[in-house]
């Protein structure tokens, strides 16, 4: 069994769990499947903003598919919620990634 279908067996009893919507993403992502990456990002952060890790990987998604300003907008709110959260390390990768693209 792959470790998507591990991951999508889980979520028949836990669909909203955060942790496993996140793990499954990034493995669709290993897949180039970066639209269901990126729904299962969206929905994880409409449901629950304090999620900070989901930004900095939906931000490099969104780089990937060069659609920049969306990027810049998501590591902006992303680095809004690590500071809430006083999460200094979220906080300096997401402003790496962000000067990185501005740059």
């Amino acid at each position: 069994m792959s470790r998507i279908e591990k991951l999508l067996e889980y979520m028949k009893t836990s669909d909203k769990d955060s942790f496993l919507q996140h793990a499954l993403a990034l493995e669709y992502i290993k897949i180039g499947n970066d639209e269901d990456a990126r729904k299962l990002f969206n929905e994880i952060l409409l449901r629950e903003p304090t999620y900070v890790g989901s930004y900095y990987h939906l931000g490099k998604l969104l780089e990937r598919v060069a659609d920049f300003d969306r990027a810049i907008r998501v590591y902006q709110r992303g680095m809004e919620e690590a500071k809430k959260a006083n999460d200094r390390h979220a906080y300096s990768e997401l402003q790496g990634a962000l000067e990185e693209l501005e740059d």
